[in-house]
Order: C-alpha cells, then structure tokens, then sequence
C-alpha cells in the first residue's frame, strides 16, 4: 500500500460523490501521512482543519491496509457520521470489500435477563426506585414492549428518549454484568451480539471513552486490532484521565444493597451495605468541589474501609447461596460482580497512588469520590503506544499534546494539513478589546451590552458560548425580554433538539456552556456568529489542572493552562466555519485577546481569518453574511 495508490484511491472514491466532489490537497497529504504509519508501525499526529475530510483521510488507507482497526471518536455526532455516512459510502464505492459495527459500553444496551426478571419479587424490588413515579413506570412499559422488536436492544434506537432511571431498572453496567457464560440469556445478549459483530468487523467505531476503559481493563473489552484512531484527539488526555482513574459514590452501594435483597434469605443482611454508603457520602460532602488533602483523604479512608469489611462479609454470605439454575443464579452472578468490583475500587480509592489526584464532585445530595492520574503518559506508553499503530488526529491539536500523552519522539510524525476553507475572505476575528477586564465588576453589565449590540447586527443567527451557566443564565434573561429573535438556551431541549431547533430558525440565538463548544455543525446563514464571553482558562481550583499546574512548576500556566485555552477557543470558533461557502463573525468579548502578553499564542491556535476590534466593521461584515 504505497502513498500513491492512497491518493489515487481518494480521488477514485471523491469522484463518486454527488456532483463529483472536489479535489482536497490537505486530505491527500494525511491519507499518505497515515498509510505510511500503518505500513512503518509508526504513530502519526495530523492537525486537519474543517473541511479536510479527515475520516476518509484515515478510513482509506487503514482499510486498504487489511488491518484491524478501531476509530474512537469523542462525540456521537462523529460517531454517527462515520457509521451511518462515511463507512457505508466506503463500502459501495472503495472497490474493496471490508466490514465495519459500532460497539458501545454495555450500558447502551438493554439487558434481556433483567427485562425477563422484571416480574418476579427482584424485579419488583428493582422497580421500587420509581414505583410512585408513573411517567418513569410508563418508560419502563414501552421499553419492555419495544424489547420484543428490536434487533439490536441499543438505546439509541429507541423512538424517546428514557430517563437514566427508568433505563437502568433493565440495563446493567460492566460493574455488574457476570458475562454471557454466566447469564441465562447470554446466548441472546444484545451486548454481546455487538462484542460479537466487533470481532468479525475489518472497521469498529466507538467512543473515546469505551476506549479507555478498554485501556483500564488490561485490554478485555474490545477486539484484538493492529491500528487505533483517535479522532478529537485533543480530548485523549481527559479522557483517559478519567477512564484510567475511578469513581465512588453511595449509589453504588445502594444499587448492591438492593441486587443483595433480592437474593439474600435474610434482607436486613443488605441493610449494612446501604448505610455504609450513607456513611461515604457524609464523609465525602464537606469536601465536594475541593482536592483532598492527605488528612481528608486518610478520614475518608477509614471510613472506605467499613465498607470493603462490610462488602466482604457480604461476599462471603453471597458465597453460600447456592440457586437453582435460572434467573436465581444470574442474579447471584450479578451481584457478585457488583459486590467484587466495588471492594476493588474501594482498595484503589483508599490507598491513591503517589501519581494520582483525588477529589470531590457532584451535587450535594449525590456527591462522587474521584480519583485520577495527574499524568496519563506513562500509563498510556505501557497500555497503548507499545503495542498498536496509532493515527491521533483534530481540527486542533494542543501544543505539547504528544508529550502529555507519553509518546517517545522517536516513534511518531507530526503534520498540519491546513484547511481547504478560505478563512481569511469569509471570517472575522473581533475582539471587544473596550471592555473591562473580566475580573472587574463592570465587566457583566458590558458583556450583556455588547452582545445585545452585537445579535441585533447579526439579525440573530448566533450561537453564544459561555464559560459559566450562571452566565449563560444571565444573558438569557436579560436579553430575551429585548431581543425580537428566539432565544435557545442550553436547559431548554437534550443536545441534538437543540441544534435541530436553533438550524430550523434562522433568526434564533443559542445560548450555551461548555458541552457546545465542540460537536456542533450548523453550516449555513442560521449560524453566522460565534460569540465567547471568555478565554475558557480552566478554573484555579480545579483539581487535576492544579496537580498538574504542580507538577509542571514554574512553567504550569504554558504548560497547562495556554494549551488548554487555546484548544477550546479555537474548538468554539471552529463552530462557525463548517462548509466553503459559510461566512461569518467569531467575537471575543475578554479584552485579554487583544492585551495579554500571551495572546499571540491564542491567536495562533484559530484558523487565519482577519481581525478587528472595530465593531462597526463587524456590523458591516455581518450585513453582507
């Protein structure tokens, strides 16, 4: 597979698109950079701008290889574009034939064993949750019914959207799960069913999450492959912070307790469990939001360890039941799966490495015990880098990112394709460098100004980003009222409705935090505006940045703090460009893009549109947009 018959074969396949397609330099130069990393076993790290067409730039060339392979993408968006749009494209019109699924974690999946049980006393004790809630109960009706039609018991099919509560009282998660051997129904999972068409596939697309806990799981949950993708990589080093780290809070001791009453002679044997997580979140509470300190931690801990003495009583009690063979003895597997896999984090989460952070996060009613490794590369240098070619690649790669994530020099290449999309005739930078400092008081007030100034030039059109809610909030209620435009804000609608409504209405306004600044594409007149309240520096208690601002020393905010910055404001604006002939306005109102000593490097991270802090040559931009 020579970088030519790569090309070659790109352009063949472009050929085939409605209306011809159009030759694009930066994919070509990506599909030959990653064609050479897989024939050389070399890692290959591509920054490709909007409009590359990145995934055929990776897809051809690894299927062409005949290697296995599995793309990790950080949002469904991706996900569903590379599985319901590219792949199959590929399939009628490479000339080779190959075969491609979608795996996802076992909690997308309905469990057949727990619908079945729905009608004996576990399966009632499973309903008790939402027994006075009959929206939730109705859920759960349709969900059983729709059980008997679906092929593929994926969540995503459903014709609703259930709640997390009603979807949990029939599905199970990897902490529960026993495996199919050990399953009544384990010859008709739907979980397994995908593991399975995962195995047989050439192409398996999953999220960049499930990936990682593949990683944390010394390699058990997805097929052997030779080649990795990580599409968005620059959310690699996250990610596998949080799969490589673990969680804890009381519900999993509740929902143990209640798997231990349906199955347990004596149910007051469970009680004991449940408290112990009452006990976890008392002692958890106070430090919610905060790091812990090693005296926090070591109160915690003993508390942490009535529950693995309690567990292990518990495990032992389990041990002696001996059920019949039948949905009895998968609900003893699967509590013995809960039970067993809670004393094993509650050992790690007890004892956290000298590497690790631990902190507190969460609402106060539920609030979770995190604990994490402050620096991913070495564990990903054991677990990943050794052992698979590997293609990451973004429309923005962090500065630094391949050394936070641990690969050696020697054994990768770096490239910036560019962008087939003219920035500099059809975007303007526009920094609101007349308002005060955001630290100052007068801040607020300036900011609801300008952008009010701002939305009406545009005629609305604009997707507002924020970096807090409660600024979000603020905007909205106070500019909705005086606004002739719909005024979208992120807690009105799930995600997906969202961006359907605000593409539906041209003149609408979408205000939101930080989940929009990435995996939204609006391309056309209905999105002609970005606007950024402020640089999205990472908050100064915010535990793992400030373990690693630690560990970095004098050099924390370059090291950490720009890169991140960069990274996610150059994610917001690219939400503005997304097809050649898009044209339109990224505004910044922190006057620190124009002022800070560091601001070229901000700068340098977005794509090369003309700036300006005139804002009469914005409204006369926007007017011609």
């Amino acid at each position: 597979m020579s970088a030519g018959e790569v090309r070659e074969t790109v352009r063949r396949v472009t050929a085939a698109l409605p209306g011809g397609g159009e030759e694009r330099q930066g994919q070509h130069e990506m599909a030959a950079a990653v064609a050479h990393a897989i024939s050389e076993k070399r890692h290959v790290v591509v920054q490709a701008g909007t409009g590359t067409g990145k995934s055929w730039a990776y897809l051809v060339p690894a299927i062409l290889s005949g290697k296995k392979t599995i793309v990790a993408t950080a949002t469904k968006a991706l996900q569903d574009q590379l599985a319901n749009k590219d792949l199959p494209f590929l399939a009628t019109h490479l000339g080779r034939q190959f075969s491609f699924s979608v795996l996802k974690g076992r909690g997308n999946y309905l469990c057949l064993q727990k619908t079945a049980e729905l009608g004996d006393d576990s399966g009632k004790l499973e309903l008790e949750t939402i027994a006075d809630d009959e929206e939730r109960l109705a859920e759960v009706t349709r969900i059983v019914k729709w059980a008997g039609e679906t092929d593929t018991g994926d969540r995503a099919d459903l014709d609703f959207e259930p709640s997390a509560r009603a979807w949990s009282a029939l599905s199970v998660t990897a902490n529960e799960c026993p495996g199919a051997i050990k399953c009544p129904m384990g010859d008709e999972c739907f979980a397994e069913a995908a593991r399975q068409r995962a195995e047989d596939a050439d192409v398996v697309v999953v999220n960049t999450y499930l990936y990682g806990v593949h990683l944390a799981s010394g390699g058990h949950v997805l097929p052997e492959h030779e080649v990795v993708v990580i599409d968005e990589a620059h959310q690699l080093e996250d990610v596998a912070a949080h799969t490589l780290g673990l969680e804890l809070g009381g519900g999993r001791f509740v929902a143990l307790a209640r798997a231990l009453r349906g199955i347990l002679a004596d149910a007051a044997d469970a009680a004991p469990i449940e408290e112990a997580g009452r006990r976890l979140e008392a002692a958890i509470e106070p430090h919610r939001g905060r790091r812990l300190d090693p005296a926090s931690l070591s109160a915690i801990s003993t508390t942490l360890a009535v529950g693995a003495e309690r567990i292990s009583r518990a495990i032992g009690v389990l041990r002696g039941v001996k059920p019949p063979p039948g949905p009895a003895a998968a609900k003893k597997e699967r509590a013995m799966k809960a039970a067993t896999s809670l004393a094993e984090d509650i050992a790690a989460g007890a004892t956290p490495g000298e590497d690790d952070v631990a902190w507190v996060e969460g609402p106060p009613h539920a609030p979770v015990l995190r604990v994490a490794p402050v620096d991913v590369g070495p564990l990903l240098a054991e677990k990943l880098w050794r052992h698979h070619t590997a293609v990451l690649t973004s429309a923005t790669i962090p500065i630094g990112l391949p050394d936070r994530v641990g690969l050696a020099p020697a054994t990768y290449d770096q490239l910036d394709v560019g962008t087939p999309f003219d920035f500099e005739e059809h975007a303007l930078l526009y920094c609101a460098a007349h308002l005060p400092d955001p630290r100052h008081p007068d801040y607020e007030p300036a900011v609801i100004e300008e952008l009010a100034a701002l939305l009406r030039a545009a005629g609305g059109r604009t997707l507002a980003l924020f970096t807090s809610w409660r600024m979000m909030r603020l905007a909205a209620e106070k500019l909705a009222p005086e606004l002739p435009y719909r005024v979208l804000t992120q807690d009105e609608l799930p995600k997906p409705a969202l961006v359907r409504a605000f593409a539906g209405d041209e003149s609408s306004c979408l205000f939101a935090t930080m989940g929009f600044w990435q995996g939204v594409d609006v391309p056309g007149r209905a999105l002609s505006m970005v606007v950024i309240d402020k640089l999205p520096f990472a908050r100064p208690d915010e535990p793992l940045a400030q373990a690693r601002r630690e560990r970095a020393g004098p050099a924390a905010f370059r090291a950490v703090d720009l890169p991140r910055a960069a990274t996610m404001l150059a994610q917001g604006a690219g939400r503005l460009i997304r097809s050649a002939t898009d044209r339109g306005v990224v505004a910044v109102l922190d006057s620190r893009l124009a002022t800070a000593g560091y601001r070229w490097d901000l700068v340098r991270a977005l794509p090369p549109m003309r700036r300006t802090a005139d804002r009469d040559e914005v409204e006369a931009f926007l007017a011609q947009s």
